[in-house]
């Protein structure tokens, strides 16, 4: 049997039609390993926003959260889209159970200090209700993995004083692949991998040190909603995670593969 794996499904890939397809990987990937799937829902969030006549902010590709904002996070990624990703993973013959922050704390978190972000200049920025991970219920996670169930988050996380923070999914997915010590973590979006021209998909990187990647941020290769995916990577590989997978447009068995073949399907990132 191999380690566990963390795999972290963005809104936009709830939405898509790859949907049935990763589904069915990790149906599969469940039955040899324990399997933990972590999940966003920022368009989703963004949609519904518009709809209430919110205006969405995002300074350097994260999401700005006031009251009204985590109300729709609430709604879309603890409600909608954690429904619809256990639905489609029943049936995909799975046996999915739905989380979010505030389930017994199995994400608990802060409210994130104001601090300054790659890309939106020198002085420190305060997101609003952003938490930052303080800890992972392991034992709960455990407990349901251990016993044939596949737990799926939502990127929420609880505060001790009962506060729920809205949380960047790959924050979440690699602060879970550290606490669970796993041996692959997935982050799955609507990109292929890392990208050297954003418009060419043949211009993906295989595999890429924590060096490299630092450098092409440095040097604007990689902009917008990248940056705090490799960032994200870069701190789960300093925290002990093996090596992060960034993958997207997956066709059947596509997961499962990358899983087994860093590197073939997206780009592996190494420390």
């Amino acid at each position: 049997m191999s380690g566990p794996a963390v795999v972290k499904l963005g809104g936009e890939v709830i939405a898509s039609a790859e949907l049935p397809a990763i589904a069915a990987d990790l149906a599969a990937m469940a039955k040899s390993r324990r399997v933990f799937v972590v999940h966003g829902g920022g368009p989703q969030a963004t949609k519904l926003q518009e709809k209430l006549g919110q205006t969405p902010v995002k300074i350097a590709g994260r999401r700005v959260t006031d009251a009204d904002t985590l109300d729709v996070m609430k709604m879309v990624v603890a409600g909608k889209l954690n429904v619809d990703l256990c639905a489609a993973l029943l049936r995909a013959g799975a046996r999915p159970v739905g989380l979010h922050g505030a389930s017994a704390r199995v994400i608990a978190a802060e409210k994130r200090p104001p601090r300054v972000y790659a890309g939106a200049g020198p002085d420190p920025i305060d997101l609003g209700l952003v938490g930052d991970v303080t800890g992972v219920d392991k034992a709960l996670l455990d407990l349901l993995a251990g016993s044939g169930y596949l737990p799926v988050l939502a990127c929420l996380g609880g505060g001790e004083d009962g506060a729920v923070y809205n949380i960047n999914a790959d924050i979440v997915a690699t602060r879970l692949a550290v606490a669970v010590e796993a041996e692959s973590l997935l982050l799955v979006s609507d990109v292929r991998g890392v990208l050297r021209d954003i418009a060419d998909p043949s211009s993906r990187i295989e595999r890429l040190t924590v060096a490299e990647g630092k450098a092409l941020i440095e040097s604007g290769v990689v902009k917008q909603g990248m940056i705090p995916k490799l960032e994200e990577s870069f701190a789960a590989i300093a925290a002990g995670a093996a090596q992060v997978h960034v993958v997207g447009k997956l066709g059947p068995g596509d997961l499962l593969r990358e899983a087994s073949a860093p590197g073939s399907i997206g780009t592996v990132i190494v420390a």
